[in-house]
C-alpha cells in the first residue's frame, strides 16, 4: 500500500463532489440550496456532538480524572483560541480563500474581486453574497468540516504507520456526498478545501510515517472531544446562527493532546 495514497483519495473525491455541486446547484432553486447548506449544519452538530462522546473515554478519564476531560478540552480552547486569534488564523484562511479566487476567476467577473476578509455580518445572508464572498465562505467552512474531524486525524496516522486506509477512504466517501451539497450552495470554494486538506492530512500521514504511532489513547480522545466542540461551532456557521471564528480556534487541537499527555506524565489526576 503506497503511504498517502488516502490523503490522495480524499483530495480526489473533495474535488469531483464539488464539480458535480457546482453543475446541479445551477439547477436548483435559492430555497433548495437554503434547505442544503441547513440540512449540512445539523449533520456538522450530530458530528460534533457524537464526537464529545471522547469525554468519557477510558484512556482519557484515567489519564486527567473523570472530571478533567471536560476541563483540558476548556483549558485547550480558551489557550488555543488566544493563539489563533494573535495569530489572526481565521483572517490569513479568508484572505487564502480571496487569493484563490483571484486566481481561478477573471478579474472583473464578478465585479468584487478586491483583496481582503469579508465582513461576518455578510454571513447573515449567504445566498446573496457576491461570488468572491461565496468562494470565500464555502473554501473556509469547507475546510473547516473536512479537516477537524477526527477521522482526518486517525486516518492520516493509519495510513502513515501502514495499516491501511480503511478509515480515509470512509472519510473521502463522505467528504465527496458532502461537497457535493456544499458545493450546490456555496460554489467552487469547496473544491478548493481539498489543497488545506491535503497538506494538513499529508504532514500527519508523513508526521505518522517518520515517528510511528505517537498519541496516547488519551491524547487522540482529548483531540477528538476538541474537535467535536469546533465542529459544533461550524454548524452554528452554517445555519448563520453567528459567525463564530472557528479558524482562530484551531491551535486548541494541538493544545489538547498536549494538556493531557502533560497531566498524564505529571501523575495530577491520581
Amino acid at each position: 500500500m503506497i503511504v498517502g495514497l488516502g490523503t490522495l483519495l480524499n483530495v480526489t473525491t473533495i474535488v469531483v463532489g464539488a464539480a458535480l455541486g457546482v453543475l446541479i446547484g445551477h439547477r436548483l432553486q435559492e430555497r433548495t440550496t437554503r434547505v442544503v447548506t441547513d440540512a449540512l449544519g445539523l449533520i456538522t452538530i450530530v458530528l460534533g456532538g457524537l464526537n464529545l462522546v471522547s469525554l468519557t473515554d477510558a484512556a482519557f478519564v484515567d489519564a486527567v480524572g473523570a472530571g478533567g476531560t471536560f476541563l483540558v478540552v476548556i483549558g485547550a480552547l480558551l489557550i488555543g483560541s488566544i493563539i489563533g486569534s494573535l495569530a489572526g488564523i481565521e483572517s490569513r484562511l479568508e484572505g487564502f480563500g480571496g487569493w484563490l479566487q483571484s486566481r481561478f476567476t477573471r478579474k472583473g467577473a464578478s465585479g468584487a474581486s478586491v483583496a481582503g476578509p469579508i465582513d461576518p455580518a455578510i454571513v447573515d445572508a449567504p445566498l446573496v453574497l457576491s461570488p468572491r464572498e461565496r468562494f470565500i465562505t464555502g473554501f473556509v467552512d469547507a475546510s473547516l468540516v473536512f479537516a477537524i474531524g477526527p477521522l482526518a486525524i486517525l486516518g492520516a496516522f493509519q495510513d502513515g504507520t501502514g495499516q491501511g486506509i480503511d478509515q480515509l477512504a470512509l472519510k473521502a466517501t463522505l467528504d465527496g456526498f458532502a461537497s457535493i451539497a456544499f458545493a450546490a450552495s456555496l460554489g467552487w470554494g469547496v473544491a478548493a478545501s481539498a489543497l488545506p486538506v491535503g497538506i494538513w492530512q499529508g504532514l500527519l500521514t508523513a508526521l505518522a510515517f517518520l515517528l510511528g504511532s505517537v498519541m496516547s489513547g488519551a491524547a487522540i480522545a482529548a483531540l477528538t472531544a476538541t474537535g467535536g466542540v469546533l465542529l459544533l461551532d461550524v454548524g452554528i456557521r452554517l445555519l448563520n446562527l453567528r459567525h463564530i471564528a472557528v479558524g482562530d480556534m484551531l491551535p486548541a487541537l494541538v493544545v489538547a493532546p498536549l494538556l493531557a499527555v502533560g497531566i498524564q506524565s505529571l501523575g495530577i489526576a491520581s
